[in-house]
């Protein structure tokens, strides 16, 4: 196959070239139309192409190859020590580019593989898409899978996964199957995704909806967040509507909305929904504060419990000194030495040394020592221990009031 030479420094037209093309550094090559090579470009060195270029084989070594214009590569694309510049489109089969690469036009390969830098400045298309380091593009990001060792900063994206060493930015959209950070995540407007594990710190600007959620350290949404499980090492907040699976939270967590489960809360700090609460199971480690709270199986609170309509589960357990604000209804209500509620309605209550409320609705009520209660009411009997105290009663009656919740 016959080859056309640019030598060192010169400043040449071309149109269509048969066969390879062979550029030295420092030369500029000015398109006739436009530059159509049917075989392979070759540039060494920094190099100039003014127009667009076409051929079906690309190789570069050292230096930055600019293109004032477009890029179109059939088959491979390859850059060594070295970069790329466009102000056009780039289409091509697999990019390759150790150094850098911006495309000022839409970009579409099969695959882009970049050491450094690599900026879209408009639309993006491919199959797949590694960075060594940092990875921005301006217009929709369409792609089956995004890796970056550094940043990622993106518009909306279409994507099966994401997977990013330190910061990853994004516009909105959908990443149907995995997000990964090593740092920081950040949506700026509304997001679905399948699975998220970020080491750091995640913020949702806009509504989200996913399936796992795993934050080491901390997690912000400001407006609704829609989940499978939501584990956060620290700290957490939803500006909206809280929707799940599960919950585990190392820390605090706050919900403006309600919060409502199909599963377990486990909490080990604090836990305050402006609105109701609901779920499967409790652990709190600290206090609570809902509108109301429900769960179908086991609350149990280690610090303080505080609600305007109640807390409603199956067996409610107040650990040792807890404080409970707001009627206590179950089948089960315990309150462990030194515990304190006001109104308690349920099928059985034990409250255990020096434990205290205010009123008692049960079936069965047992006051172990030094208990002490304002009002009792019971239909079936009651247990009052060595020094317990009861205030008014214990009446028993044929039926109890209606139970709030």
């Amino acid at each position: 196959m016959s080859e056309t030479h640019v030598p060192r420094g010169a400043h040449v037209r071309l149109g269509a070239v048969e066969g390879d093309l062979r550029v030295e550094p420092n030369a500029r090559l000015d398109a006739d139309g436009k530059i159509v090579v049917a075989g392979e470009a070759r540039f060494r060195g920094s190099c100039e192409v003014h127009g667009d270029l076409e051929c079906a084989r690309l190789e570069g070594e050292d230096g930055t190859l600019r293109i004032e214009g477009g890029l179109k590569v059939a088959g491979r694309l390859e850059y060594h020590d070295g970069g790329i510049e466009t102000t056009g489109a780039l289409s091509g089969g697999r990019v390759d580019v150790d150094r850098k690469l911006i495309i000022g036009g839409a970009a579409t390969a099969e695959e882009f593989e970049v050491g450094g830098q690599f900026e879209a400045r408009s639309t993006l298309d491919a199959k797949t898409v590694s960075v060594g380091g940092r990875f921005a593009a301006a217009g929709k990001v369409t792609a089956g899978s995004i890796e970056a060792g550094g940043t990622i900063e993106l518009g909306e994206v279409d994507l099966d996964s994401l997977e990013v060493g330190g910061l990853a930015r994004i516009g909105g959209g959908a990443v149907r199957r995995s997000i990964e950070a090593g740092g920081k995540f950040l949506a700026e407007s509304a997001l679905t995704f399948g699975a998220l594990d970020v080491g750091g710190f995640v913020e949702f600007r806009g509504p989200a909806t996913g399936g796992s959620i795993d934050v080491g350290g901390m997690l912000t949404a400001r407006s609704d967040l829609t989940f499978q499980k939501l584990s956060i090492g620290g700290i957490g907040s939803i500006g909206g509507r809280g929707q799940g699976g599960s919950v585990e939270i190392g820390g605090r967590f706050e919900v403006q909305g309600p919060l409502e489960l199909t599963d377990h809360l486990e909490v080990g700090g604090s836990i305050e929904v402006r609105g109701p609460l609901s779920g499967r199971t409790a652990t709190v480690g600290g206090s609570l504060e809902a509108e109301r709270a429900v769960f179908a199986g086991e609350a149990e609170i280690g610090g303080a419990v505080s609600t305007r309509d109640g807390l409603k589960a199956d067996r409610i357990e107040l650990n040792s000194r807890s404080r409970a604000h707001g009627p206590l209804v179950g089948r089960s209500v315990v309150l462990r030495s030194r515990a304190e509620a006001e109104d308690i309605y349920a099928d059985e209550v034990e409250l255990h040394e020096r434990a205290e409320a205010r009123r008692i609705f049960a079936r069965v009520v047992r006051l172990r020592d030094r208990a002490r209660v304002g009002e009792v009411t019971y239909t079936g009997e009651v247990d009052v221990g060595q020094g317990a105290t009861v205030t008014s009663g214990p009446l028993k009656a044929d039926s109890l009031p209606a139970f709030p919740l």
